[in-house]
């Protein structure tokens, strides 16, 4: 009988990528594996023809070959002679990636752990940039071992359990399966003579002064990248990052908003009537801020170009000056009578020197003639 076309059995396009071959054939040796289809004949031709088919698919080789010259330049090149291959075998690669590893799993490298350090920083040193010491703890290479956690001279053993392969094989239910080993742990090989330094780890807490280069105008919430400052990989695997996350300290005068900066000046009530100048602080230094008559609480200054430039770029950002009226305390009777007679003059020119004052008042004056005109 004819073969049917690979592509077919596993219900693939032609175009198909390795990952949908995968998932495709996992679901056919699935459904048709014999331990899940006992004496049934039909379940084992369907799972031997979607084994061959994805053997053929999976290798670029042979798929070049098939995709040219059909079933006639595979068999050409000699066929298949797995077909019978136990259920373990066939699925190691899949579940692998499932269970914590497939066949030869014991000379995989692992990439180290990334850590992670938080900085404080005064808004100074954000806005401007400098550069901190930190002391950090973290897994690396025990240099009396080279990592390998024996003693110096002695030599590993083969492990009993799993005979040198790093995993071992178990029955759930239909499944044959592989799991790393719980003796190695994977290794293959167990340590006999443990390191005296490390303990048979292979590393060892170590702790180190690192230099933090902080750029001009970070954050609250940046993150600084300082590649390969992390714990230590394993099995010559490469080392984790180090990631140092900025955080800015509270200011007593200003308060930052991006690229903005903020800040409250008092000033007495004199200037706030008659205008005045007042210092005020920047981070560039001092400047002097002239107050126009009349100004009222709240009033918001702007000065161009005295906030913060970005870390990421772009124009520097502005301050914004917040004015408070500070009401005198501490009077003396002198000064008192002095208010009282202010307020009288104030008073005797009527609505013009209160106008806020005066259309509050009259607000709430009809406010109170609507309510009495819903009662009536």
């Amino acid at each position: 009988m004819a073969k049917r076309d690979y592509y077919e059995v596993l219900g693939v396009s032609r175009d198909s990528g390795d990952a949908e071959l995968k998932k495709a054939y996992r679901r056919l040796a699935m459904k048709y594996h014999p331990d899940r289809n006992k004496d049934n004949a039909e379940a084992e031709a369907n799972f031997k023809e979607a084994k061959e088919a994805y053997d053929v698919l999976s290798d670029a080789q042979k798929r070049q070959i098939y995709d040219q010259y059909g079933h006639a330049g595979i068999e050409q090149q000699g066929g298949f002679g797995s077909q019978g291959a136990d259920f373990g075998d066939i699925f190691g690669d899949i579940f692998g990636d499932i269970f914590g590893g497939g066949r030869g799993g014991q000379n995989r490298a692992y990439r180290g752990a990334d850590l992670q350090y938080n900085l404080e920083l005064s808004l100074e040193e954000a806005v401007f940039g400098t550069e901190s010491k930190i002391d950090i703890s973290s897994k690396q290479i025990c240099e009396v071992c080279s990592g390998t956690g024996a003693e110096p001279g002695s030599t590993l053993e083969t492990c009993p359990t799993c005979g040198g392969v790093g995993q071992v094989r178990m029955q759930q239910g239909f499944f044959s399966i592989q799991q790393t080993c719980p003796k190695c742990r994977g290794k293959g090989k167990i340590i006999t003579h443990p390191c005296k330094a490390c303990h048979g780890v292979g590393a060892i807490d170590k702790q180190r002064t690192l230099s933090v280069k902080v750029p001009a105008g970070v954050d609250t919430g940046d993150r600084i990248r300082l590649a390969n400052e992390g714990e230590a990989g394993e099995n010559g695997g490469p080392p984790g990052d180090l990631y140092v996350q900025i955080h800015v300290k509270a200011h007593p005068i200003f308060e930052r908003e991006g690229e903005h900066l903020h800040c409250e000046i008092p000033i007495g009530f004199v200037d706030a009537a008659l205008g005045g100048e007042v210092e005020i602080p920047t981070l560039d230094g001092k400047i002097n801020l002239k107050i126009p008559a009349e100004t009222q609480t709240g009033k918001q200054f702007r000065l161009k170009g005295k906030g913060v430039k970005p870390v990421r770029g772009g124009a520097k950002g502005d301050m914004f000056v917040h004015v408070v009226t500070e009401t005198p305390v501490n009077l003396t009777k002198q000064q008192k009578d002095l208010f009282h007679q202010l307020n009288d003059l104030l008073k005797a020119g009527g609505k013009k020197h209160s106008p806020k004052s005066q259309g509050w008042v009259d607000g709430v004056k009809n406010f109170f003639d609507d309510l009495k005109f819903w009662a009536d």
